[in-house]
């Protein structure tokens, strides 16, 4: 329970519930940047912590000891791995979401429900948040986002794609969603 919480927060922070002051949603651009082009190219990634999943190619990499990002201007990537006694249900997913939406970047949570992927059930959970501001001009974005919860043998990974509001970036995200496999 603990485990999954902290999935929810940003897998850069690590923070369980950090004190913020709420957030006011950024507005939405009309002409958004964030289109991942039809013809990006893919690879495939395979981290120590024991998944794989394609991704981009060319685009910026962070590894910490539990996670990894991927990330070109707004468009992100970003799996979190932890140890777990059981996958994560809907109806779970749903109690915590309350939670999250107090803790993180103006986060509304819009959407959770039962997958089935490639790699089993997963719970995916859709929400719109701020981006981090921009260090040069304190901008921030509002984003689209889509987080999977995957649970194999004890392990739980938290697979967050993340898009300004409005890029057209389903089908890219569903080849992520899709590739990822525990090895």
């Amino acid at each position: 329970m603990i485990l999954l919480r902290l999935l929810f927060c940003s897998a850069l922070v690590f923070l369980l519930y950090p004190t913020v002051a709420v957030e006011r949603a950024a507005a939405g651009e009309s002409s958004p940047p964030g289109d991942i082009p039809d013809d990006q190219v893919f690879v495939t990634y395979s981290s120590p912590l024991g998944f794989k999943v394609k991704v981009p190619e060319g685009w910026a990499r962070q590894e910490t000891d539990s996670a990894v990002s991927f990330a070109d201007k707004y468009n992100r990537i970003e799996i979190v791995v932890g140890d777990a006694e059981a996958a994560p249900t809907e109806q779970l997913v749903k109690k915590m979401a309350a939670d999250f939406e107090q803790a993180d970047r103006a986060v509304k949570v819009t959407r959770i429900r039962s997958v089935h992927l490639p790699a089993g059930p997963a719970v995916a959970m859709n929400f719109t948040s701020n981006s981090e501001p921009n260090s040069v001009t304190g901008k921030e974005a509002r984003l689209e986002n889509v987080r999977y919860f995957y649970f194999h043998d004890g392990s739980l990974a938290a697979l967050t794609l993340s898009a300004p509001m409005g890029a057209d970036n389903v089908d890219v995200w569903r080849l992520i969603s899709e590739s990822f496999r525990w090895r």
